[in-house]
């Protein structure tokens, strides 16, 4: 009994080979549109369609395949009663699907695209014919990767697909459905501003899968958003070096959003999520110079960031650190020979864009999704709430420590310099534990700096700290109930206080 194969795809990859393969076995192709035309050309023979449903395409090609005839053959049963029912109805038995979608990521990628464009390229007869596939898998082979022919075509020649592969197979199908669903959702929610819907959908593609997770026990896959807003960090061109670990990523991640934060020639240097050197400069080199300067023992094996071009000076400064990665919107070449010098140095190249609008973060069950913390503090926003005002060169540097202190794990505290941050305390339990360490990181420095603190201050302890160590000026949220306190204690010291109304917490 003769078999027969529907092929209607948008990426074309090894469709010849395959469908010349299936015609050696013995199938009937049948096809659509500019499948159809591409097998032709190649001296495939192929049936249309339309000469299989009796019916012509219409409707500019939005309808072609929605027919009894080729869904009835997709979804029938190989038992007797079904068999019998296609018999009556004229219906040939469908026993391959070779389908993928519409390019509608690729569309709603071009600049300039209409929503008119963007909806003649939402799939509906391919996803239809691909889940009845699916959905029939012990009986029609379903297949939307062109990678997987030849695996196809293998089995087929010792006899038949098995059935965990058909199985594997249909999974791949709804997944490939399922994303592209998830797609055309995520591109009209941002036409039409909808957010925090009563259901959330969220979809990525692989990347490349990793050695392991944050842990060498731990199994793990790097993902791109099927419908990224913008170049992100899985877009990052790789210039340099092995793939990224999944600690790789985070701290990278950390250091970009961090970095972007500036105008000015800035670098970022992330040690486990934190910074532990950040710096404006002159110049790229010299910002280099004044992030390692801060804390070069926490800086070996770091993440480096920089937000502008980096040249051969300031690569010939970085190259002598050992590091894990390096970020940056562009190198010259001569840096990029200088830096490629060190084989296992991953070297980044990504432009830089407007940090994703909203996070998505896991928890057991479930997840919570949030606005990204896109906070923008300029000086007319500062509430001077003591005696003391702050100089204009302190303002400039108690607004640098809060960009840092923004991304520093909370208990935040940053100590600042000249646009340096020069003593970060992170993550402790209690906020006035984060202030003796960014103190002590310090050291000398402290002295006429500046602190900033992601929360209020819920005893004027961490305020007692600063001044010991020589701070002249604060930055905090306030809205503590004993704000008073620590007003009172910087203005019988002389010290400037600032409040911003907004808290930077990151977990």
């Amino acid at each position: 009994m003769t078999k027969r194969a529907l092929l209607s795809v948008s990426d074309k990859s090894g469709l010849i080979a395959f469908a010349q393969g299936l015609t050696d076995l013995g199938y009937e192709i049948i096809s659509t549109g500019g499948t159809y035309s591409t097998l032709q050309e190649a001296g495939v023979q192929v049936t249309k369609v339309a000469e299989v449903t009796g019916f012509p395409e219409i409707l500019d090609g939005r309808v072609k395949t929605l027919h009894p005839k080729i869904h009835g053959g997709i979804l029938a049963i190989r038992n007797q009663k079904h068999l019998a029912e296609l018999e009556q109805n004229q219906i040939t038995p469908i026993d391959l699907v070779a389908v993928n979608l519409y390019p509608f990521k690729a569309t709603v990628s071009k600049p300039g695209v209409t929503l008119e464009e963007a909806i003649e390229n939402i799939d509906i007869g391919g996803p239809s014919m691909v889940r009845s596939a699916a959905k029939n898998y012990r009986d029609v082979v379903v297949v939307t990767n062109p990678k997987l022919y030849p695996l196809i075509l293998q089995q087929l020649q010792n006899g038949l697909v098995d059935e965990a592969t058909r199985l594997d197979l249909a999974l791949e199908a709804f997944r490939h459905t399922a994303s592209y669903d998830t797609m055309i959702s995520a591109y009209l929610a941002k036409l039409t501003g909808s957010d925090l819907p009563d259901t959330y959908v969220h979809a990525g593609e692989k990347v490349y899968g990793l050695r392991y997770g944050e842990n060498p026990h731990q199994r793990a896959a790097f993902y791109r958003d099927m419908l990224p807003l913008g170049a992100g960090l899985p877009d990052a061109q790789q210039l340099n070096g092995k793939d990224l670990s999944y600690n790789n990523i985070i701290d990278t991640q950390a250091a970009w959003d961090l970095v972007r934060e500036f105008t000015a020639p800035a670098c970022v240097i992330i040690k486990h999520n934190n910074p532990c050197g950040t710096a404006l400069g002159s110049n790229l080199a010299e910002a280099y110079e004044r992030a390692l300067e801060a804390d070069p023992v926490s800086a070996y094996g770091g993440i480096v960031a920089f937000n502008g071009r980096v040249d051969e000076e300031t690569a010939q400064k970085a190259a002598k650190l050992f590091m894990e990665v390096v970020i940056a919107p562009d190198y010259d070449k001569e840096a990029l020979e200088i830096l490629c010098k060190k084989t296992n140095l991953r070297i980044l190249r990504l432009e830089i864009n407007p940090s994703a609008t909203w996070q998505v973060k896991s928890v057991d069950g479930g997840f919570i999704v949030q606005e990204s913390d896109r906070d923008k503090i300029t000086a007319s926003d500062l509430q001077v709430v003591t005696t003391a005002q702050p100089s204009t060169e302190q303002i400039e540097d108690l607004l640098f420590a809060w960009k840092v202190c923004k991304h520093v794990k909370s208990n935040a505290i940053v100590l600042a310099k000249a646009r340096q941050a020069i003593g970060v305390g992170a993550g402790q339990m209690n906020r006035v534990g984060s202030a003796r360490i960014a103190v002590e990181m310090a050291g000398d420095k402290a002295h006429n700096s500046v602190m900033a603190s992601d929360a209020f201050f819920p005893f004027k302890d961490s305020v007692e700290v600063a001044i010991a160590a020589g701070v002249k000026a604060i930055i905090q949220p306030g809205g503590s109930i004993r704000d008073e306190m620590s007003i009172a204690e910087c203005n019988a010291h002389g010290i400037a206080m600032v409040f911003t109304g907004v808290r930077h917490f990151k977990h």
